[in-house]
């Protein structure tokens, strides 16, 4: 990285890129900034609300100012060499994406695992999911279109557009009409431990937060019970598993 460099103009070109690079990183933490700050003061619905609006307009901002640069051509405030690539293509982009978000995850927990600790990862990584699984039980809520009370059903739909959805293998097992079964049969996560010989990542504490706050989130009236996760044993042919269940309509079908 240039040491003697005073203004801009007088770095070469690979610092420019590297240059370049940072001040996106600093676009996304400062817009992580803003969301954070509204909701601190004004409260989640009005943060997500704000959000709603404030990515639509920035997203097309951004994009035009960017394809006017790099030369792409823009469809409905979108690249349109990504819409006309290949269907095959964009599904490993979109698995690419997924898998850096796990990463990200991991190079965090490490992070504060290396300086800090177990302890204060873990701490870190559940309060972490208690603000995540909300944003992005509404994120996928909004891409849905799903509405205020989708159900069950919704919340199925809803799983299928996780982060996780397209790096993990998982199952659902219906119940009864007001409960289902949902499996994480094969976890990135824990099969990398597994092929070195690792014990499984004790993630219950975490995924009782994910879970139970990504199913209310998607509606309100649902509940979420841990049926097992690491560290409770489990059969192979899952790492963790959760019922998720509406009480009022569980009741009426078990008591038929």
């Amino acid at each position: 990285m240039p040491r003697d460099a005073d203004h801009i103009e007088a770095l070469e070109n690979a610092e420019l890129v590297s240059l370049i690079g940072d001040m996106f990183h600093r676009i996304v933490i400062h817009y992580a900034l803003w969301f954070t700050e509204v909701r601190h003061q004004m409260g989640m619905d009005k943060a997500l609300e704000t959000l709603d609006s404030a990515s639509r307009r920035s997203i097309a901002i951004q994009m035009k100012r960017l394809s006017k640069v790099l030369g792409f051509e823009i469809k409905d405030d979108l690249p349109a060499a990504l819409q006309d690539m290949p269907r095959e293509r964009l599904l490993s982009l979109l698995d690419a994406v997924s898998v850096n978000w796990l990463a990200n995850d991991g190079v965090w927990f490490q992070a504060v695992e290396f300086s800090s600790g177990m302890t204060d990862a873990k701490r870190c990584n559940d309060s972490c999911w208690a603000h995540f699984s909300p944003f992005e039980a509404w994120s996928i809520r909004r891409f849905l279109q799903l509405g205020e009370h989708p159900g069950l059903e919704g919340l199925k739909r809803a799983l299928n557009f996780r982060l996780y959805a397209r790096i993990n293998t998982q199952s659902f097992h219906d119940e009864t009409d007001g409960s289902f079964i949902f499996q994480m049969n094969e976890c990135r996560v824990q099969a990398a431990r597994k092929r070195k010989g690792l014990a499984d990542y004790p993630c219950k504490s975490g995924g009782m937060v994910e879970y139970t706050y990504f199913a209310r989130s998607i509606d309100p009236r649902i509940r979420t019970e841990c049926i097992g996760c690491p560290p409770d044993s489990h059969p192979d042919e899952w790492y963790c598993a959760w019922r998720f269940f509406i009480e009022d309509e569980r009741a009426t079908q078990l008591s038929r």
